[in-house]
């Protein structure tokens, strides 16, 4: 597979940027991930619009429109020339005083990065993930809010370290408050008394692109989904759980802080959103 950098419309095989941007002295920056679904990027305008959110969030102008954007996708991933492909939109504050305001910033970068898609073993898929409830809480919407999606992922990485600490794959965190939100880089659903149960948006997640158009298929097939505020012991009565996001797309969990949620193995709920958001893949390059 391979890779290539696009950095403000120069397409380069590696790339380098200066120590002085405020994307990487403070993180101070935006981004998202698309992937490829037989070469063409899914859901780019929903991403593109959620990137331009995130903007405004942080009060960063991005200096081009989203149709600009979109061309330099096409031309980095005509480049890259893969089968298939990860690309992640990076815009940075840019280059400025070593201070944390921002105003000695005038000309944010646009980084496109491509490469080949992660790849996620089919064991995975069959038999679920494990999966730890830590301490490390998401940020509080009154702080950081989880809703812009920002290059700031220091409390994701630390919940991801305890998980493993714990033996597991990923970690699922709570707010401030105690209710659950997400795991560190998906959204979060689980199954009570057969229905689809996930954090609102109000509890402090970024309400991913698949977690979307996760609720659009459940609710157009009849099946019964709430969004609601969940303390995090709830979960332990699962009878399932699975994770979603642009990468993992539908993954389901087995293990919960190393007991078997349900029977140990994905249930008929997930396996169903499993089939239904494959097939919803399937159809975007029928259109």
């Amino acid at each position: 597979m391979t890779t290539k950098i696009n950095i403000n419309g120069d397409i380069q095989d590696e790339a380098s940027i200066s120590i002085l941007d405020h994307g990487f002295l403070f993180g101070d920056s935006i981004y998202e991930v698309v992937c490829t679904n037989r070469g063409k990027p899914c859901f780019l305008d929903e991403h593109l619009n959620r990137l331009y959110a995130s903007a405004s969030g942080i009060s960063l102008k991005i200096p081009h429109g989203a149709e600009n954007i979109k061309k330099q996708i096409q031309a980095t991933l005509d480049s890259a020339g893969n089968t298939e492909s990860y690309i992640r939109i990076i815009v940075t504050r840019g280059v400025g005083e070593m201070d944390i305001d921002p105003s000695s910033c005038f000309n944010p970068n646009i980084i496109i990065f491509v490469k080949g898609i992660p790849q996620i073993s089919e064991e995975s898929y069959a038999k679920g993930i494990a999966v730890a409830l830590v301490s490390i809480k998401r940020n509080s919407r009154d702080s950081l809010n989880p809703a812009v999606k920002t290059g700031n992922y220091l409390n994701n990485v630390l919940a991801r370290v305890e998980a493993q600490k714990m033996g597991a794959e990923d970690a699922i965190m709570v707010n401030p408050w105690g209710q659950l939100t997400e795991g560190t880089t998906s959204n979060l659903f689980f199954v009570k008394d057969g229905r689809i149960l996930t954090p609102e948006k109000e509890c402090g997640i970024l309400s991913g692109i698949t977690r979307e158009k996760i609720i659009q298929l459940a609710l157009e097939n009849g099946m019964t989904l709430e969004e609601g505020k969940w303390p995090g012991e709830e979960l332990f009565k699962a009878e399932e759980i699975f994770l979603s996001g642009t990468v993992k797309k539908v993954m389901p969990v087995s293990i919960l802080d190393n007991r078997p949620v349900g029977e140990g193995k994905p249930g008929p709920i997930t396996r169903k959103i499993m089939r239904l958001y494959s097939e919803l893949l399937d159809s975007l390059n029928q259109a």
